[in-house]
């Protein structure tokens, strides 16, 4: 391969898709070759950026082969088009979920295993300093043997801001909430975190809003190692204990944390872990754990990086065969699995495996 620079591609040029060309923009390594999308406004970008833009994947590889495609395009579009990249040899990006359904996600899988093209998912928190130095720390063994994870994402998504409105009134329906939209970034942070989700139990709500998709819901998870976790989720709540606005990654979410702010509390038999203010508490030895007892207190310094530009980093590496992805192919659609889980389980009323 060239020494030259990567030639990325990007389909859909929508919020997320700009976010990524802002990253390709601004590399050393890599150089925005050409837009895919069949909008005006699409056309209109790419002429303002001085690439060419494609109305389809079809047109872009009949006129070229790009190193990387990047696909920011709606869910229920994924497979289709990963599937032709992978058609057509071309190492893909494919933003989260991998797939709008488990089946579509398998068969996704398969394909390009079988034609050994590789496949970068965009759950790109793990590609961020935060979680990077959390699953350090609790791999190492210095919170002891895990026992519990609480996690929480609350916000409030305003009505008035066309969220719901116009070509968003599908975020009003099933497969539009919290659960599907939300919580699968929750999932692969958890599933990094405290290893594979076995199992889930859920209670969902629709009584703020009255749509027919949930606003809040109330999970319940098992993980392979025997550890629980509890999380609560609402797209309806006063509130700003979620990622986006207690990590500081996205600067589009004001304000970033403070000092007290946490989404999530990882604790085992020696300490806990506060996240993402990096709060460590860890008794000194076995024989000073009581309750009775000090329980001291450090934080962890880290680097503020920002991980969508790492994980175009990465996937530039992935290109070059130099890297396996960070968040490959089967682990996307682990987490896709864990998500239907938890809608069966809100749905249903009972424990549902995720094996």
């Amino acid at each position: 391969m060239s020494t030259s620079k990567l030639r990325i591609a990007v389909a859909g040029a929508g919020q997320i898709g700009k976010r990524h060309i802002e990253h390709i923009l601004k590399s050393d390594a890599c150089m925005l070759s050409a837009i895919v999308d069949s909008a005006a406004s699409g056309a209109d970008y790419a002429r303002s950026l001085g690439v060419p833009c494609y109305r389809t994947l079809a047109e872009l590889f009949a006129a070229v082969r790009p190193d990387g495609v990047i696909l920011s395009t709606p869910n229920q579009l994924h497979a289709e088009q990963a599937l032709e990249c992978v058609a057509a040899g071309v190492p893909t990006l494919v933003e989260k979920p991998i797939t709008h359904t488990l089946v579509a996600g398998i068969a996704l899988c398969e394909a390009a295993e079988a034609a050994n093209v590789p496949i970068l998912v965009g759950h790109h928190r793990p590609h961020g300093s935060i979680i990077a130095k959390a699953v350090e720390i609790i791999r190492s063994g210095t919170l002891g043997k895990i026992v519990a994870v609480v996690g929480t994402v609350l916000f409030y998504k305003a009505e008035n801001e066309g969220y719901f409105e116009g070509a968003s009134t599908w975020r009003r329906q099933p497969g539009g909430g919290p659960i599907l939209l939300n919580m699968i970034h929750e999932i692969g942070n958890l599933r990094a975190l405290c290893g594979e989700i076995v199992a889930v139990q859920a209670f969902s709500s629709n009584a703020t809003r009255n749509f027919p998709v949930e606003d809040t819901v109330a999970i319940s998870l098992r993980f392979a190692s025997g550890a629980l976790g509890t999380f609560m989720l609402s797209d309806t709540a006063a509130s700003d204990r979620s990622w986006e606005h207690t990590s500081g990654e996205d600067p589009r979410y004001d304000p970033a944390h403070t000092d007290e702010d946490d989404c999530y509390l990882v604790s085992g038999t020696m300490g806990s872990l506060a996240i993402p203010t990096m709060r460590l508490q860890r008794y000194p030895s076995e024989a000073a754990r009581s309750w009775h007892k000090p329980l001291p207190t450090s934080v962890i310094a880290l680097e503020a990086v920002d991980p969508l530009g790492r994980q175009i980093a990465q996937f530039v590496e992935v290109i070059h065969g130099r890297a396996k992805p960070l968040i490959g192919a089967r682990d996307g659609l682990q987490n896709l699995r864990v998500v239907e889980a938890i809608v069966e389980a809100a749905k249903t009323g009972r424990v549902v495996t995720t094996a």
